[in-house]
């Protein structure tokens, strides 16, 4: 027997010895790491190497290894040769995934069942997978890996997290939403929430498929977009708001001038050529000044849009949005965090006193006048998510805001799988209809 074939059996019995003992896991880690270190210093970082010239420098140190350990010039402890092809394409892809993506989230970015991704700290990560909760077996190697990820995706949007501006707001190139809380105000480490949309944006067919709304509602909405009602969309956290903003919005006319504002671009509205996007900045130490919600709506009404479409109010901005639904913007839609329509409401109230000093009635009377209609999402206890209440704004009168509830969702118990059985029932009739005379279209 050669020494060659000797010392390949020794590590494969270490190997399997290391498996056994449940200590495999850190060899391999241990192993990428040093196969990292070796491909960074054959990267020169004066030029701008594509993805295939990365990929290259890692098949490179590769083949010397294994070439290295054939030959019997390798390092105690290091058994590339003995990895099955299919391991050596993982931790090749791995690999990658450290120099130029965003290291171990990267394959959970790229999966489109993935819904939501949560780092508490370097060892707590979690998923979201079909509206069920799960925690990763990984972890990422170091803390100062994990600052790199961050700082990556935080610099791929021209934004910058750090102690002195800790909470960041950022996306990640295939429109994904990022929220980032770090030390100080995150204490268990760096905090990361991914929210990941669909590649491809989901339309109101499909809504209909999942029974997220009835066929009856979707027809009425259809309608309501193309009259340029105002509408609001309300919902917690996760209950598909900006999803189904972006569904109502593939029924604005293709030849309207559309401006979304947001806090990070994340709307996916498709076929309108005349649409600019505009997006919120943060201040920081270097003197970039902060752009806010409001300047981007106050400037947006010097845009001549026909309509503008705010991601999401949720505090002093309510006011401006207000007043863009009051003068001469219908067919303005916009998101907020409320229990229900009718909290939306009172949620708009407080938002609009954060901005400006007035009375209480006045607010009343600008929310009654700008806003046509409520829709309030949610999720269930099955894990869907559904249109739960269609409210229509009717006017104010005697210090009250008048509502009228069109559409409300109704829980028939539910099948053996556990899976919710109802659906939204009309509840009242329509009864501001001059904006569909005016377009002239019917419901």
């Amino acid at each position: 027997m050669s020494a060659f074939t000797e010392r390949q059996r020794e590590i494969s019995r270490r190997a399997d010895f290391l498996r056994g003992r449940g200590i495999w896991l850190r060899e391999y880690n241990r192993l990428k790491e040093e196969l990292r270190d070796k491909i960074v210093r054959r990267i020169d970082y004066t030029m701008d190497l594509t993805d295939e010239e990365v990929l290259d420098r890692i098949d490179e140190v590769f083949l010397e290894e294994i070439h290295s350990a054939q030959t019997g010039d390798v390092a105690e402890g290091s058994f590339l040769q003995t990895y099955p092809i299919a391991l050596r394409w993982k931790l090749r892809q791995e690999l990658f995934h450290s120099l130029r993506r965003l290291d171990i989230l990267q394959i959970f970015v790229e999966d489109a069942s993935v819904t939501e991704i949560m780092i508490n700290g370097t060892d707590r990560i979690f998923i979201e997978r079909e509206g069920r909760l799960q925690r990763l077996d990984m972890s990422f190697e170091s803390a100062e890996k994990l600052q790199n990820v961050i700082q990556q995706i935080v610099a791929g949007c021209n934004r910058a997290v750090n102690e002195a501006s800790p909470i960041v707001d950022a996306r990640l190139s295939n429109g994904a939403r990022v929220n980032i809380v770090m030390y100080p105000a995150a204490l268990n480490g760096p905090i990361v929430t991914i929210r990941r949309f669909p590649d491809k944006p989901i339309t109101m067919e499909e809504l209909l498929k999942k029974q997220s709304l009835s066929a009856e509602a979707a027809k009425f909405l259809e309608i309501l977009v193309k009259a340029k009602y105002n509408i609001f969309i309300s919902g917690g956290t996760g209950s598909g708001k900006t999803t189904f903003l972006n569904v109502l919005s593939g029924f604005i006319p293709k030849e309207e001038r559309v401006i979304t504002i947001e806090d990070s671009a994340e709307l996916q509205l498709q076929g309108l050529e005349n649409l600019v996007r505009l997006e919120t900045r943060n201040g920081n130490v270097e003197g970039c000044q902060e752009i806010t919600i409001r300047d981007l709506i106050r400037s947006s009404l010097r845009m001549r849009p026909d309509r503008i479409i705010v991601g999401e109010v949720r505090g002093a901005e309510a006011i401006d949005m207000m007043q863009c639904l009051n003068t001469g913007h219908d067919g303005s839609m916009s998101t907020g965090h409320a229990n229900s329509c009718a909290d939306m409401l009172f949620r708009l109230e407080n938002m609009i006193l954060m901005g400006m000093d007035i009375p209480l009635n006045a607010i009343k009377q600008q929310i009654a006048s700008g806003i046509d209609l409520i829709v309030h999402l949610g999720r269930l206890r099955d894990k869907t998510r559904k249109v739960l209440e269609i409210m229509e704004v009717t006017g104010y009168e005697n210090g009250t805001i008048g509502i009228n509830s069109l559409f409300v969702f109704e829980e028939r118990g539910q099948d053996s799988q556990g899976r919710i059985l109802g659906g939204l029932q009309k509840k009242g009739e329509f009864l501001h209809v001059a904006k569909l005379k005016t377009a002239g279209l019917g419901i």
